[in-house]
């Protein structure tokens, strides 16, 4: 007998021996894949505002709106523009006007060349052009195997519209709102990202938390059962109560697996929004440490006019009504343009005779258009133009209304949750104590599975409102956040930086000596 206990020992010895370094991988993989990644809410909501895909777009457009800005600032800067012909080569027969009026065809045979290098600038204030140029000209004729050469070496003119539509003036107004508008919503779409992620993570924990109190539930019918089972033997339960508790655990059964076919949906839209792996198991921790503290609706109004892009906004469409009512006045009625130019040209048989006592060149021009017959399309235009003013005027108006009385009313709502938390805390910890309560009384048979239900959906009802009025807390917190661009905990305006332009600023800003 021991002989063969001692044989039985080895055997087994030698077993556990053998599978011991798969076992202990197999340990090791068990514990890498069942480790969870605990994210408070500032993890996700930090996660989302520098990684998610929301804020790649937002920095994209961002960049974009940068450089349409650029490009506006450059366009009434000086521009050097050179202009040329190199080579044109003609050989054909051309009518050629002969100097008593008679026309006779003849054989051309040429080669020219020409340049002109010139300055223009524009003024946006009187929608003026001015320039200043040069140019040259060469023409070798191989018929009669000549060269000329003509240019003017100096020249200065402009062009001035008269009653016109100036749209330099116009766009030197509204471009600068639009680029402040992108800066401005740039920032706004940031916290708009870390409200959104807020409320992936409260459905998230919502939906846990129901899916936790589901496997409870199962969890503790799955004992009433066996309890029932016991008592059925012993003729202490009734075949109605029996079959009851055996629906509750298919009920609670069922409940549980919708709840986590929910839990795998919600997983996935929380890290698809925040940027996060989708092999990685993560662990929500519940926001309970909450600041609460008083807003002055004022403050909270006065920084919400100046951060937010709608000011900026409706102040722009007011400028672009007005625009294009006098785009329609300019363009129905007299249009006029003056020309000057002054100057010095000259020819010569070769490029330096250009330049040899040159002869003044001054033109001076007028040009207009008057409508004399247009069927009243003109006045129609002006009169649509008004019409539209004036009901942007009053969109603008009722916009900005709302907009005031938004952001009082959320700072309101904001400063009523205190109590509110306070009642949901409290209401939670009596519904989960009088669900212990009730689960021992029915264990006992002191109370029905009528009763026994009645107070696990109390307990459920009480942990879900709980949850929701922390949602609700630091949704509002957020959309506080967003309306205002201003973080009332620290007492300073929201700030974040575009990393796709931060080697373009840098450029840009002068270094300074030390």
């Amino acid at each position: 007998m021991n002989l063969k206990l001692h044989k039985l020992i080895i055997w087994v010895a030698l077993s556990l021996a053998c599978v011991s370094p798969s076992l202990g991988q197999d340990l090791k993989q068990e514990k890498k894949d069942t480790f969870n990644l605990g994210l408070s809410l500032k993890n996700i909501v930090d996660l989302a505002i520098t990684q998610s895909s929301s804020l790649k777009y937002a920095q994209n457009q961002h960049v974009s709106y940068y450089w349409r800005y650029r490009n506006f600032t450059k366009q009434f800067l000086p521009n050097l523009i050179l202009n040329g012909t190199l080579p044109n080569y003609t050989e054909s027969t051309v009518p050629v006007t002969q100097p008593d009026g008679s026309i006779e065809f003849k054989q051309v045979a040429n080669l020219s060349i020409a340049s002109n290098l010139s300055l223009n600038q524009y003024i946006p204030l009187t929608g003026t052009q001015i320039y200043a140029s040069t140019s040259f000209a060469r023409v070798q004729d191989y018929n009669k195997n000549s060269t000329l050469f003509s240019g003017s070496p100096f020249s200065i003119g402009f062009n001035q519209p008269i009653f016109a539509y100036n749209w330099m003036k116009w766009n030197k107004r509204t471009e600068p709102m639009v680029y402040d508008e992108s800066q401005k919503n740039f920032i706004q779409t940031i916290e708009n990202i870390a409200y959104n992620a807020t409320s992936y993570f409260f459905n998230y924990l919502r939906i846990k938390t129901n899916y936790n109190l589901a496997k409870s539930s199962f969890e503790n019918s799955s004992v009433n059962l066996k309890i029932a089972r016991v008592k059925k033997k012993l003729g202490q339960i009734s075949d109605n109560d029996f079959s009851r508790i055996e629906l509750s655990v298919l009920n609670a059964q069922k409940s549980m697996n919708s709840a986590e076919m929910d839990l795998k949906n919600a997983d996935f839209s929380l890290k698809s929004y925040i940027g996060l792996d989708q092999t990685v198991k993560i662990d929500l921790q519940m926001p309970l440490l909450i600041s609460l503290f008083d807003i002055d609706p004022q403050k909270a109004l006065k920084e919400a006019k100046e951060n937010r892009s709608e000011q900026v906004y409706y102040q722009r469409r007011l400028i672009s009504a007005e625009r294009d009512l006098t785009q329609a006045k300019r363009s129905t009625g007299l249009s006029a343009t003056i020309s000057g130019n002054y100057g010095l040209s000259n020819s010569a048989d070769n490029f330096p005779g250009i330049y040899h006592q040159p002869l003044n060149q001054r033109v001076l021009q007028l040009n207009f258009s008057v409508p004399i017959l247009d069927w009243g399309k003109a006045s129609s235009s002006v009169k649509m133009a008004e019409s539209t003013r004036d009901l942007v005027t009053f969109d603008v108006k009722q916009s900005l209304e709302d907009f005031d009385r938004g952001v009082i009313v959320q700072v309101e709502q904001f400063g009523l949750l205190k109590d509110q938390l306070k009642t949901a805390k409290e209401a939670d910890k009596v519904a989960d104590n009088g669900y212990i309560i009730a689960l021992k009384k029915f264990q006992n048979g002191e109370i029905s599975i009528t009763d026994m239900n009645i107070a696990s959906s109390e307990r459920v009802t009480a942990k879900l409102d709980y949850i929701n009025s922390l949602a609700t807390y630091w949704l509002a917190y957020y959309r506080l956040r967003m309306l205002t661009l201003y973080d009332f905990e620290l007492d300073q305006k929201i700030r974040y930086d575009n990393p796709m332009l931060s080697s373009e600023l840098d450029k840009r800003t002068p270094s300074v000596k030390k």
